[in-house]
């Protein structure tokens, strides 16, 4: 299935959910215990992590649980960090919930789940979602009748796939501290360049993955129906924070990143190797008042794994990320 199979039409957030809300505990004010002990009650917080659990605490006898299946988002702290609670939960402060006006099912709910998300940018520690929440904006496919299509976002979801992914490879004794390491300077073996802004009014939800200034997801802020501006098996990284990640299929990016263009033969083990050394030396460096744009991008030197003509050893890199579990699985990614 694919969401260009259907038209999609924007709804306000209050036109779909009943939005409330939560009890606004205080974890401090409730007795943690472990998930398996009796009376045992999920905790939902302002994290992003977690499906937002951030402890368990003992039942209180006068505060009922909320019930499964509402929807969580927290307008405080990670602001609009949205998820499906699927147990009876307590939520704690800054903390609002969803109850659909219609019946539907929990993979629908998990469909708009990811469409809330997509609208994080918007917000910050110092712009909260509290007042504006009923008022987002979710663009979402709709019948021809021009309702939400709960049907569709059932059967796409279910349409992934959701198999554990297996591998072959077994733990290995690492190999990094036996091996010459040296300095080198990125911009020797990489073209760099920024991304292309494009205005949100030129696109529509498509095939195209359209990479952002997002730690999550790959890097990849949505998926976009123009045609790609990039090729593939490309390194990117954000100007804020410069988190990299290895992008394998041709793509569009925003002017927030940096595009780092493989001089040599690059495969997808080498780029992954490459994008984790690059998170390892800089994330630290940068934020959002110090970002890393393509000037300073060029300047980046990193240490990696050098052979015996002091040239950065790219067999070892690509057999070492192969030989990891799951490594076995990236002989799909970037052909």
């Amino acid at each position: 299935m694919k969401l260009t199979e259907r038209p999609f039409k924007e709804f306000k957030l209050s036109e779909i959910f009943e939005i409330n809300y939560g009890v606004n505990l205080e974890l401090n004010n409730c007795s943690e215990c472990t998930k398996n002990e009796n009376s045992s009650v999920n905790f939902v917080a302002r994290t992003a992590e977690n499906n937002g659990v951030s402890a368990h605490v003992y039942k209180i006898g006068d505060i009922p649980p909320q019930k499964r299946g509402l929807i969580t988002v927290a307008a405080g702290g990670s602001v609009l960090s949205t998820f499906l609670q699927t147990e009876p939960f307590y939520s704690g402060r800054d903390l609002y919930t969803l109850e659909s006006k219609k019946k539907i099912s929990n993979e629908a709910k998990l469909f708009i789940v990811t469409i809330i998300k997509k609208n994080r940018y918007k917000y910050s520690y110092g712009r909260q979602a509290n007042k504006t929440l009923p008022d987002l904006i979710l663009k979402l496919p709709v019948t021809s009748h021009g309702d939400p299509d709960y049907d569709f976002m059932d059967r796409y979801i279910k349409s992934l796939r959701s198999k554990p992914l297996s591998t072959r490879n077994k733990p290995l004794v690492s190999e990094l501290g036996k091996r010459v390491w040296a300095d080198f300077l990125l911009s020797d073996y990489f073209d760099i360049f920024p991304g292309k802004y494009h205005y949100p009014e030129e696109y529509e939800i498509g095939e195209t993955p359209y990479y952002s200034a997002s730690n999550e997801n790959n890097g990849i802020g949505s998926c976009i129906n123009l045609k790609a501006d990039f090729e593939g098996n490309c390194i990117i990284t954000g100007k804020i924070g410069c988190t990299a990640f290895y992008a394998p299929e041709p793509f569009c990016a925003t002017s927030d990143v940096n595009i780092f263009k493989p001089k040599f033969e690059m495969d997808a083990a080498v780029g992954i190797f490459v994008a984790g050394v690059i998170n390892f030396s800089e994330n630290y460096k940068w934020a959002y008042g110090r970002q890393c744009r393509v000037g300073n991008s060029k300047k980046i030197i990193v240490k990696l794994p050098s052979n015996d003509e002091g040239c950065p050893d790219w067999d070892f890199m690509r057999d070492y990320i192969r030989k990891l579990p799951y490594g076995d699985r990236l002989f799909t990614i970037g052909k």
